[in-house]
């Protein structure tokens, strides 16, 4: 009796090979899953314990069947949990899905699966065969651009920004080396979520909270432990920013081509005292095969904006363009690191 490899010619591997890039080529099903029940707020009315798929349909105003449909497959990531007469709870993993939890995903799911993200992901191939972005193509302007004019989009993705650091913000803050009294100013720093938590930690500091007018509208910074430390200004780090000891740059050179980061470095240079220290804030792409989020953002990083996620050598290149020198990485226990720029030494 022949074989099964010589009655088709496959090896034995080869099935296994093609179920499990077939599992991957499915697995955008998942977080389209996931950000359905995030936008109708599912995970909110099971904070209580479990509820039946009637029950949560009801209260989530959604259609039975395909409710439990979606739970079925997020039960099968371990976001929901599937306990028998039709009845679906939160995981440990799903609570964070929550609105009112301390550090909610929500709308940091709600930004990364919204549809100008989305849909030029859904493209890769195009900007494989091109090279570089492929949102202008899609929306008919930049995503910045875009929105500029889209105050619902630019809604999702500040808010969704903020929520995504909300979990980030405290190790990083602790692995921040700042020194007494300094003036730190955020650049680039959305609604002030990691500048809260430097204040908060370092009761000497002073805050300078530097974004777009429409950006630092939303800023956080009004509690009563911080307000009499800070300053909210406004305007385009591409032209000017605010003197400090310390400038940090969140999750901001990612965004942008190395031209563009270079300016927004000089800018920063520019505005330093002259021992005043650059943290920017950002993934430090690791050699090798290893999985990394950087890795991953950095194809949505690809199709949509024009910026990239940046090795080690790449960064120093970046802060040689513009007249500093790379000191020191800090990891921080996230996917982040602090890449501490000085003053280059002149000749």
């Amino acid at each position: 009796m022949r074989s099964e490899t010589e009655k088709t010619g496959a090896e034995p591997g080869d099935r296994a090979s093609a179920s499990s890039l077939l599992d991957e080529a499915l697995a955008y099903v998942y977080p389209a899953a996931l950000r359905a029940v995030a936008t109708v707020g599912v995970a909110d009315h099971l904070a209580d314990g479990p509820l039946t798929v009637t029950a949560l349909a009801s209260r989530a105003g959604v259609e039975e069947d395909s409710l439990r449909r979606v739970l079925r497959v997020l039960a099968t990531r371990g976001v929901f949990e599937e306990l028998g007469d039709d009845r679906f709870g939160l995981t440990t993993v799903g609570q964070a899905l929550r609105s009112d939890v301390p550090i909610s995903a929500r709308q940091a799911i709600i930004m990364i699966t919204d549809r100008t993200l989305w849909q030029p992901a859904g493209e890769i191939e195009r900007s494989l065969r091109t090279g570089g972005s492929i949102f202008e193509d899609l929306f008919g302007m930049s995503f910045f651009a875009y929105i500029a004019k889209n105050q619902d989009t630019a809604a999702v993705f500040h808010h969704g920004m903020a929520a995504f650091s909300d979990q980030e913000n405290e190790p990083i803050a602790a692995a921040c080396d700042f020194p007494e009294r300094a003036v730190v100013v955020d650049v680039g720093g959305g609604h002030g979520g990691f500048l809260l938590e430097v204040l908060r930690r370092r009761p000497d500091l002073h805050g300078v909270l530097f974004d777009e007018p429409h950006v630092v509208a939303g800023h956080r910074l009004d509690t009563d432990d911080v307000k009499d430390r800070r300053e909210v200004v406004s305007g385009d780090f591409f032209t000017e920013v605010p003197a400090g000891d310390v400038h940090v740059i969140k999750r901001v050179l990612h965004d942008w081509d190395d031209d563009r980061c270079v300016t927004i470095l000089r800018t920063c240079r520019q505005a330093m005292k002259e021992t005043g220290r650059i943290l920017v804030i950002d993934a430090v792409i690791p050699p090798g095969g290893e999985p990394h989020q950087a890795k991953t953002l950095d194809l949505l990083l690809m199709a949509a904006f024009p910026g990239r996620e940046r090795t080690e050598a790449e960064f120093a290149r970046l802060f040689a363009t513009a007249g500093l020198r790379l000191s020191r990485i800090v990891p921080t226990g996230t996917v982040l690191s602090v890449i501490e720029a000085t003053a280059a030494e002149t000749p």
